[in-house]
């Protein structure tokens, strides 16, 4: 029994450890509390401790029972105002009820109302536009009769029938742009009034191309009037006032049918094309005969004569009055500017017509795409976006200048090829008159007015400089291919002398241009050609020394370079200088030792065995350098030998050079140094070689300042 009991308990104690659970953070800190609540002598004896507790729980569940004893009260009057809200819940329910009922009967009303209130809105909207639709058939789809009146007797007679039939035209065109329906055009009174427009249009277009076709015709036919001997171009201006009033209905015209359009603008520029031409021709003919002095029939044979008749092309004559000339010069150049500014009035007018009268400013369409071809149905053009319109436009009125001025380009290169043959160089005259027209008018290029000419005058301008460049390489040939006349005895060449006119001629005709860049490349081809010409000189047609006609031509062009001063022949002026200079000393290493001709050649056999390795001191023990052969030799030079000898290189010098190259001084000078520089050779090389043979020249340094001098002085 005690055994059965004692298990018992530790099955209790065993269930009771099962079921016990942990305190939780929070009560652990409340039991902490309590215990810090409690003095430690109390907790000392827990069994007092356990019976203050013990107490304490009795006290407290005495408490909450009396609480819940006091609070019945309370619980029984929250129960009946429990009780009174559910009945005041169901009253309002009840109350919504009737409500709702009510208000369902009012809904359906008003969607009644609004249904009604909808079809009357759709009545009045449709009673709306069907008013509309009736005033736009009644109204804006109808033509006066003096509108009808006009356009079916299309009388353009005078400005003010043109304003009333302009006016009818475009009454017309908004009649018949008007927006229809499809469905419209099936009720008899819109279809025959469409039918009526129509007719009325056509018949219109058929009347106003013909009276418009015959201006064109009757202008075109026009007779052009006597020039009177001047260079001048016939202005239209009275043709341009006839057509101008007829612009509003070009513009219409344009709108209303582009195809009828176009065809037209190739009927004007077929017409005024032929009165171009006859203007043109008979300027070009006029400037011609301006141009040579002559009448026509003596200007043709001037130009017909045979090749072998006349000089060629590009040369230079020989011999010219240089005053005549600038006369000539000066004629052409003017006879070539008054033809260049006649025509620009001339392009420039006629240009700003077309773009006038065909409309052909902003938002015009392109004259390829809107033009159709013979025998092709006519198709209406589309308007090209505004960003395209202005270059479509500059191209439809580049091409009808183009058909009114076909025949332009070819008679101004023709006349520009006469010209070019009138005078020396007059290509280059040529080019000078485009240039300025062309590069130097301020505003010229950037002008939309004149665009037409400028381009034009702008392939013109590059066939003068191809001309410029064909000229130049010719004088350039001739000048390379020059040779001087047989046994020539020096002085210029005529390479020389023809490149010093041609230098000058264009600085003069581009006197006024600023355009130098073709003048610049032309004049250092020339250059170049001259002084290659020279250098490739030969002693066999010379009678002189060739050294000595090479530096005379050189310094002849250096001065002339100085004199011009022209900037891109810079180098060219160094070149000729530096070649001057080089020919000089050549000449000078050649006649310096004429004077003294056995002392140079024995000094230079001197200076031979030296080089050879011979000593300085056992020179003079050679039979053929011995003092004796020294001595011999000086004693053929003595001081008014030598004197006389320098009279007669100074005679030779003066004989071989030129007196316009003005080269005497500067070479007899340059001779007198390289004769000092021989003569201090020659006694240093005595000094070196025969030192103590008491050798010396017949004549000192003194001497030979005193000899040159008095030659000098002597030839002042």
């Amino acid at each position: 029994m005690h055994q059965d009991g004692q298990e018992r308990a530790e099955d209790g104690l065993q269930e009771g450890l099962g079921t016990f659970q942990g305190l939780s953070p929070a009560e652990a800190v409340a039991v902490l509390a309590l215990l810090e609540e409690h003095e430690e002598p109390l907790l000392s004896h827990s069994v007092a401790f356990a019976e203050h507790l013990e107490r304490e729980l009795r006290e407290l569940e005495e408490a909450n029972l009396q609480a819940i004893l006091s609070s019945e009260q309370q619980l029984a009057q929250l129960m009946g105002a429990l009780d009174e809200a559910l009945a005041e819940v169901d009253r309002l329910e009840q109350s919504l009820q009737v409500c709702e009922e009510l208000l369902g009967a009012v809904r359906h009303r008003m969607d009644h109302i609004h249904q009604e209130s909808s079809l009357l809105q759709r009545l009045a909207s449709n009673r709306s536009r069907l008013m509309d639709e009736i005033l736009l058939l009644t109204t804006q789809l109808q033509l006066s009769r003096e509108h009808c009146a006009a356009l079916s007797r299309a009388d353009l007679s005078s400005p003010a029938a043109i304003e009333a039939c302009t006016a009818a035209a475009q009454a017309l065109s908004s009649c018949m742009e008007l927006p229809i329906q499809p469905c419209y055009r099936k009720l008899q009174a819109v279809a025959e009034q469409l039918i009526l427009f129509e007719t009325l249009k056509q018949n219109f277009e058929s009347s106003f191309i013909s009276h418009i076709t015959n201006i064109f015709e009757l202008q075109g036919d026009s007779q052009v009037p006597a020039l009177g001997g001047t260079v001048a171009a016939p202005g239209h201006r009275p043709h341009h006032e006839e057509l101008l009033p007829f612009t509003p209905l070009m513009a219409w015209l344009r709108s209303s049918n582009p195809a009828l359009f176009w065809d037209l603008s190739k009927v004007y520029s077929q017409n005024f094309g032929r009165l171009y031409e006859r203007e043109i021709r008979a300027l070009f003919e006029q400037a011609k005969i301006s141009l040579s002095g002559r009448r026509k029939g003596s200007l043709q044979e001037r130009w017909e004569k045979p090749a072998g008749s006349r000089q060629p092309r590009w040369s230079l004559p020989r011999s010219r009055d240089s005053q005549e000339d600038a006369l000539a010069r000066g004629s052409m150049s003017r006879v070539l500017e008054q033809v260049l500014s006649e025509l620009q009035p001339l392009c420039t007018s006629e240009q700003q017509f077309l773009q006038e009268f065909f409309c052909l400013g902003c938002g015009s369409v392109e004259l390829e795409g809107s033009a159709t071809k013979a025998g092709e149905p006519a198709a209406a053009p589309e308007d090209p976006p505004c960003s395209k319109s202005q270059s479509q436009a500059e191209e439809a009125t580049t091409q009808l200048l183009s058909e009114i001025f076909s025949c332009l380009e070819p008679e101004l290169r023709a006349f520009l090829d006469v010209c070019g043959k009138a005078q020396p160089l007059g290509c280059l005259q040529v080019l000078v008159a485009l240039s300025d027209s062309v590069l130097g008018t301020p505003g010229l290029s950037s002008s939309p007015s004149s665009s037409f000419l400028h381009s034009l005058l702008g392939n013109v301008l590059l066939l003068a400089k191809s001309n410029l460049n064909k000229c130049i390489g010719t004088l350039c040939k001739e000048m390379e291919e020059a040779k001087p006349a047989s046994r020539t005895r020096g002085g210029i060449l005529p390479c020389v002398s023809r490149f010093q006119e041609l230098v000058a001629l264009s600085e003069e005709m581009f006197q006024t241009c600023q355009h130098r860049g073709e003048l610049d490349r032309a004049q250092l081809r020339l250059a170049s050609s001259v002084l290659s010409s020279i250098s490739s000189l030969s002693s066999a047609n010379l009678k002189v020394n060739t050294d000595m006609v090479m530096m005379e031509n050189f310094h002849h062009i250096h001065n002339f370079l100085c004199q011009r001063n022209i900037p891109c022949l810079e180098g060219k002026k160094r070149e000729a200088k530096q070649r001057c200079r080089e020919h000089m000393e050549k000449y000078i290493s050649t006649y310096v030792g004429k004077p003294l001709e056995r002392l140079k050649h024995f000094f230079e056999g001197v200076k031979a065995r030296l080089a050879q390795g011979v000593k300085e001191e056992e020179l003079s023990f050679q039979l053929a350098y011995s003092k004796q052969e020294l001595r011999k030799v000086i004693e053929k030079y003595p001081g008014k030998e030598v004197k006389r000898a320098l009279e007669s290189l100074y005679r030779t010098m003066h004989k071989h050079l030129s007196p316009e190259g003005n080269l005497l001084p500067v070479v007899w000078q340059a001779m007198e140094q390289g004769f000092i520089r021989q003569y201090q050779e020659f006694e240093e090389l005595i000094q070196r070689c025969y030192a103590g043979a008491g050798i010396a020249l017949d004549f000192t340094m003194e001497d030979l300042l005193s000899y040159f001098n008095s030659i000098t002085m002597a030839n002042m």
